[in-house]
């Protein structure tokens, strides 16, 4: 009987025990879980300096969406992490040589994905421009040159486009909107609704995210690793440097320039995508920089 009486014992601690441990186990997870979402969710967050109502129930939803979506969108989102850093040296400067708020390079990131991209409408390059606004900016576009491929004269020619917004609709975060539904569209829902903040209008599903995915991108390519990307340095894509070749007539044979310069066509025309044939045509003898890169050929 005593020997019954242990094993019986013994039997009961060891449940007694899984049970504990089970339960111990199931709210360690649980409680890890709830940390780490609430870690994730920023508490509080701005587009250029101007306040993100996160605690409106509505805007703190879409911000959400945009960041589960681009959180787990892996392979774009390594990718724009790896080509900004190549892409940023070269906007960063231009934004605030122009009093642009730096927040905007996301802008581009959510354009294009920062690569000359082209869209069903024509839109084209990294900022993604329309032929008829690009040359309303000061852009060269035709069918031998287009500058929209020109990630500096592309970058300037949005500063202008976004300093004309600000000024027209009081607000960064406005002229971001108006990026992607234009200024006289926006400025219609402002009339309309009689709100002038962008969070308290009711906008075109495309443009009523806008914001929300140049926000989402902005918090997880600063916080990479809290979001669970961790890109070693050398695995970033670096921009290569060049030398420059002012040339102020036509050139007859792209692929024997090339060949002058040490390099290939190919090579040529990643590093001078505004380039659009196998010819330059420069009768008015305008002047153009031809960037010749030092290696990485």
């Amino acid at each position: 009987m005593k020997q019954i009486h242990k094993i019986l014992l013994l039997t009961a601690v060891v449940l007694a025990s899984g049970i504990f441990i089970y339960a111990s186990t199931y709210t360690v997870k649980d409680k890890t879980a709830t940390v780490e979402n609430e870690s994730r969710f920023p508490s509080k967050l701005d587009f250029a300096g101007e306040n993100t109502p996160l605690q409106l129930d509505d805007v703190g939803e879409r911000f959400d969406r945009e960041l589960l979506v681009n959180v787990n969108l892996h392979a774009s989102t390594i990718l724009a992490i790896k080509r900004a850093h190549r892409a940023f040296p070269i906007i960063e400067p231009i934004l605030k040589k122009n009093g642009i708020p730096d927040d905007f390079k996301y802008l581009a990131v959510i354009e294009s994905g920062l690569v000359n991209a082209v869209s069903s409408a024509g839109a084209r390059g990294i900022w993604q421009f329309m032929p008829e606004t690009a040359k309303e900016r000061g852009m060269e576009v035709n069918d031998n040159v287009d500058q929209r491929y020109d990630l500096a004269k592309s970058t300037q020619a949005a500063c202008s486009y976004l300093l004309n917004a600000k000024a027209k609709l009081g607000s960064w975060t406005l002229a971001a909107a108006s990026y992607n539904g234009g200024m006289a569209g926006v400025n219609k829902q402002i009339a309309i609704q009689k709100v002038s903040n962008y969070y308290d209008l009711l906008l075109t599903e495309e443009t009523y995210r806008y914001v929300f995915r140049i926000l989402a991108l902005k918090e997880i390519m600063n916080n990479p690793v809290k979001y669970g990307y961790t890109i070693a340095k050398d695995e970033m894509y670096s921009g290569l440097p060049t030398r420059k070749i002012e040339v102020d007539s036509s050139i007859s044979d792209l692929a024997d320039f090339a060949k002058a310069q040490g390099i290939n066509y190919k090579i040529l025309k990643i590093h001078n995508p505004w380039l659009r044939e196998t010819k330059l045509i420069n009768a008015e003898g305008k002047k153009y920089q031809i960037e010749i890169p030092l290696k990485g050929y």
